[in-house]
């Protein structure tokens, strides 16, 4: 059976098998998606990639045990990694850093930055890290909410099972979230305006 076709569960099965490629097949489906919410999240690329390595290393030790009649491994994934920066904002007592300009890293940010002239590029970075810093400012569950449903594609139902809430909190963590985003990119967007 070949890693790309195979389902979490049957790699999962074969990684607790000692099957370093069903390992590997894992962490290369998951580890985009859980470090993009990871470095959302808290704000820094260190933490997040200590979150993503914690997350799997317990999934790979047992550490944090799945278990596949009670939902999808993402999800599972998912609530470990929001699990973990819990824990680390609270021994942290919630210091937040922010993270830097891209490094050029990707691929699509140099196509479009070729494309696009110089104040646009500065107005999108200056778009992009206004939203972080926003991001940033809003209350944890907030937070969660806001970007495991407007950046991760997730259903409500996914988001209550990630965040260990009921669907209403979900809803109701949203629309909060949204509208103090909104509010807090409100007075940017005026900013731009004027100048």
């Amino acid at each position: 059976m070949t890693t790309t076709t195979a389902t979490d569960t049957d790699l999962l099965r074969r990684m607790r098998n000692g099957a370093a490629d069903a390992f590997a097949a894992l962490y290369r489906r998951h580890q985009g998606p859980l470090y993009r919410f990871a470095l959302l999240r808290c704000g820094s690329a260190d933490t997040a990639a200590d979150v993503v390595q914690e997350t799997f290393m317990g999934l790979l030790t047992e550490r944090f045990r799945f278990d596949p009649l009670r939902g999808q491994l993402q999800h599972f994934l998912f609530g470990v990694a929001r699990n973990l920066i819990l824990k680390s904002e609270t021994a942290q007592q919630r210091h937040v850093v922010l993270v830097g300009p891209d490094d050029g890293d990707d691929p699509d940010n140099e196509l479009a930055d070729d494309a696009a002239c110089p104040l646009a590029r500065l107005l999108d970075h200056e778009a992009a890290e206004e939203v972080r810093r926003a991001l940033a400012l809003l209350a944890p569950h907030y937070r969660d909410a806001v970007i495991l449903y407007e950046m991760h594609d997730m259903s409500y139902a996914d988001i209550a099972d990630i965040c260990q809430v009921d669907i209403g909190t979900v809803r109701s963590r949203l629309s909060r979230g949204r509208a103090a985003l909104a509010r807090r990119l409100a007075g940017w967007r005026d900013t731009v305006r004027a100048a």
